[in-house]
């Protein structure tokens, strides 16, 4: 299988298990977004999403008031599934300079009801490679650094592997 530009950008930032680590302590991580979830131990990284708790409404990121039902009475934070399928798809096949291409644009759906825009990884960007309403799944990559040296951590999604 050709490795595409994309492919190759991701194996260069994505620390290799094998390689030797500066240091034993583990380096301070952040979300790219403030609904992602890094998990540890034995709860993995997950979305969450905010909830109106008059309409039940779910929404990415903060709100102050719900586009649904206009009410402002709050949300709660719920934490949605890790698994989704496809619903839609473009082959990017030009970007901003330093973004390789051709890389897979998604949007994925959840099963609560709600739908994220995405980087589909882990699969040519090939149309004969992708099908609608195929299962992902979430994973999560270190994408870059931030000034103050925190790994920051990113959001994707890749063809769902069996269980």
């Amino acid at each position: 299988m050709r490795r595409t530009q994309f492919e190759e950008f991701l194996r260069r930032i994505t620390p290799s298990m094998s390689e030797p680590s500066a240091s034993t302590a583990p380096r301070p991580q952040r979300p790219i977004v403030p609904f992602l979830r890094l998990g540890s131990g034995d709860d993995p990284p997950h979305l969450v999403a905010k909830k109106c708790k008059h309409c039940g409404a779910l929404f990415w990121g903060n709100r102050v008031a719900c586009a649904r039902c206009h009410r402002s009475e709050g949300f709660e934070e719920i934490r949605v599934s890790n698994r989704g399928t496809l619903w839609t798809y473009s082959i990017v096949h030009q970007s901003m300079p330093g973004i390789p291409v051709p890389y897979v644009a998604a949007i994925v759906d959840l099963p609560e009801g709600i739908s994220v825009r995405c980087t589909l990884v882990d699969v040519e960007p090939d149309p004969a490679k992708l099908q609608f309403g195929m299962p992902v799944e979430l994973i999560t990559r270190k994408v870059r650094e931030d000034k103050d040296g925190n790994d920051v951590i990113a959001f994707f999604f890749r063809p769902a592997r069996t269980a």
